[in-house]
């Protein structure tokens, strides 16, 4: 069995490029890697409600904490099978974006710290109730909100696919968001936690990331 890292941080955090680099990395040095990327928007039909949702559609279905989080949960309870198998068949399978999305999005709407109590309904709905597999390495892009938002800006400009929806136009909420995520990662939240900070070489953590999950 492979084993599971995801990369967690706000829309703009340069989650992409470290994945990238990562990959390049290890399989360099021979190893089996694989990715996936959640919400699996275009591929999930729950995925595609949320983001649909975050976009104005189907009513007052936004509005609700639990009820989007319990959509963003179906998509990956949906790909369940297609992750153990992907960890079954290869040495590393890495996420772009994974459960604690899911905790600190929902906490960060509700005003509420890593210790709040939705952070710990997620816990138990996506790790528990699910099963889904728990990672051996949940890394943080911890970067400033500003430089994240503005990445995300531009992005949602040249491609209309992936315009800013309610969540990312929210400053105050990234703001939160970036903070929930900071708390998770102290309290290494369903596992280790690795931080990269805005002093950090990307190529370098890259480097190091690749290291660490060889070992």
């Amino acid at each position: 069995m492979g084993a599971l890292v995801a990369v967690e941080g706000l829309d703009g955090a340069g989650k992409r490029t470290l994945i990238d680099g990562v990959v390049d990395g290890l399989r360099a040095g021979g190893a089996k890697v694989e990715t996936l990327a959640f919400p699996r928007y275009g591929h999930s039909v729950h995925a595609d409600l949320a983001a649909e949702a975050l976009r104005g559609a189907h009513g007052d279905l936004a509005d609700s904490v639990n009820g989007m989080g319990l959509l963003f949960a179906l998509d990956r309870y949906g790909a369940r099978d297609e992750l153990l198998k992907l960890l079954a068949d290869n040495d590393i399978v890495i996420l772009d974006r994974y459960v604690a999305s899911n905790a600190a999005y929902n906490a960060a709407r509700l005003g509420q710290s890593a210790g709040g109590e939705i952070v710990r309904w997620v816990g138990e709905l996506e790790f528990e109730r699910f099963e889904l597999p728990v990672p051996a390495l949940q890394v943080l892009l911890d970067v400033p909100t500003e430089v994240a938002a503005e990445r995300a800006r531009r992005r949602g400009e040249l491609d209309c696919d992936r315009a800013l929806d309610a969540y990312e136009r929210d400053g105050a909420l990234q703001q939160r968001t970036a903070a929930v995520y900071c708390e998770l990662a102290e309290m290494n939240w369903y596992g280790p936690w690795s931080v990269h900070t805005p002093g950090d070489d990307t190529a370098t953590f890259a480097a190091r990331l690749t290291e660490i999950i060889a070992r």
